[in-house]
C-alpha cells in the first residue's frame, strides 16, 4: 500500500500509532495506581509498626522503618494521583509519570533489603510503566 505524502513543510512521512505502545500507556495508569495502592500500603505497615519490616543493622542506606513507611506513603499517593491523570489523558501526566516511576524505583532499590520479592515486583512494575509511557508517541509528552 503506498503511503501518502507527509504534510507541506515536513520532511518525514506521519508518525503511524503503535497499538502495543498506546496499550501499555493505559495499562501503565493503571500499574501506576496498583503501585501506588502498594506502596501506601507499605507505608502504612512501615508507620504502624517497626516490627513490620526486617532490622537492618550495617547497611548504607538505613532509616528507621517508619521513615521508610512515611517515603512510600509519600510516593504511593502521587503514584495514585498520575496513574488516574493517566487514565484520563491528562498531559502532564506522561512526562511527570516516567519521572515518579523513576523516583519510585530508585526508593524501591534502596528499599530492596527490607522487603526484597515487594521490592523487585515494585521494580518491574516501574520498569514496565517507564518503557510504555517513553515508546507511545501518540500524544507529546509535555
Amino acid at each position: 500500500m503506498a503511503q501518502s505524502a507527509p504534510p507541506p513543510g515536513t520532511t518525514r512521512p506521519p508518525e503511524r500509532n503503535n497499538a502495543w505502545a498506546a496499550g501499555g500507556t493505559m495499562f501503565a495508569g493503571v500499574l501506576l495506581l496498583v503501585d501506588g495502592v502498594l506502596d501506601i500500603f507499605k507505608g502504612i505497615a512501615g508507620i504502624a509498626s517497626d516490627e513490620v519490616y526486617a532490622r537492618i543493622s550495617d547497611y548504607t542506606f538505613r532509616f528507621d522503618v517508619t521513615t521508610w513507611g512515611w517515603i512510600h506513603l509519600i510516593l504511593g499517593v502521587i503514584l495514585v494521583l498520575v496513574g488516574l491523570g493517566i487514565l484520563r489523558g491528562a498531559a502532564w501526566a506522561r512526562g511527570f509519570g516516567v519521572a515518579i516511576a523513576a523516583l519510585n524505583l530508585i526508593a524501591n532499590f534502596v528499599w530492596l533489603p527490607y522487603q526484597p520479592v515487594w521490592a523487585i515486583v515494585s521494580i518491574a512494575i516501574d520498569t514496565f510503566v517507564i518503557w510504555a509511557l517513553c515508546t507511545d508517541r501518540s500524544k507529546p509528552v509535555l
